[in-house]
């Protein structure tokens, strides 16, 4: 029997020169963990964009970047969808795991291992995007603190002034 080297390797595409995605993630229906939401609905309304609650399906290609996703988590499809963007801001919340109530911070693409099988980190994402579709894009992270996480689709006060502060920082950041 003969061994067989297998291995796949997806041709480079290279993504529109300035495309720019907005990923938020989080539930919107418990509390803080939503400040995502909040603040990709104050983006779009600013830039007057559409907001989409992504479902796995192709985003419409004639709207103008940044294109505009929420999702309650980062699962392992969107990866291919980062690898058509130039530029990608994740934005979540955030429990004091950060030192600043309001972090904003380069990524780079790393696979880092979760204690929850469920959870998918925005560097695993790149690292995916790369493989799978041969690029990964530039990335930031936008990690707001959060307070309060019970069942409401209110944030609290101190969270709702980040999320202004928020919006402000990734204007600059577009």
């Amino acid at each position: 029997m003969t061994d067989i080297e297998v291995s796949y390797t997806h041709p480079a595409r290279a993504p529109d020169p300035g495309k720019a995605l907005i990923v938020g993630i989080g539930n919107p229906d418990r509390g803080d963990d939503g400040v995502a939401w909040h603040v990709l609905r104050a983006l779009a309304q600013q830039l007057e964009r559409r907001l989409v609650e992504w479902d796995g399906e192709d985003l419409d290609p004639d709207e103008p970047s940044p294109h505009l996703i929420c999702m309650l988590q980062l699962t392992p499809e969107v990866a291919e969808l980062l690898g058509e963007y130039e530029r990608v801001c994740f934005v979540d919340a955030h429990t004091g795991a950060y030192a600043e109530d309001l972090r904003f911070e380069p990524l780079e693409a790393d696979f880092q291992a979760s204690p929850f099988t469920h959870h998918l980190t925005p560097q695993a994402c790149l690292v995916l995007a790369e493989t799978m579709v041969g690029h990964a894009p530039r990335a930031v992270v936008c990690s707001l603190r959060g307070y309060e996480f019970g069942f409401s689709h209110a944030l609290s006060a101190a969270t709702a002034g980040l999320a202004e502060r928020a919006v402000e920082r990734i204007m600059a950041w577009l």
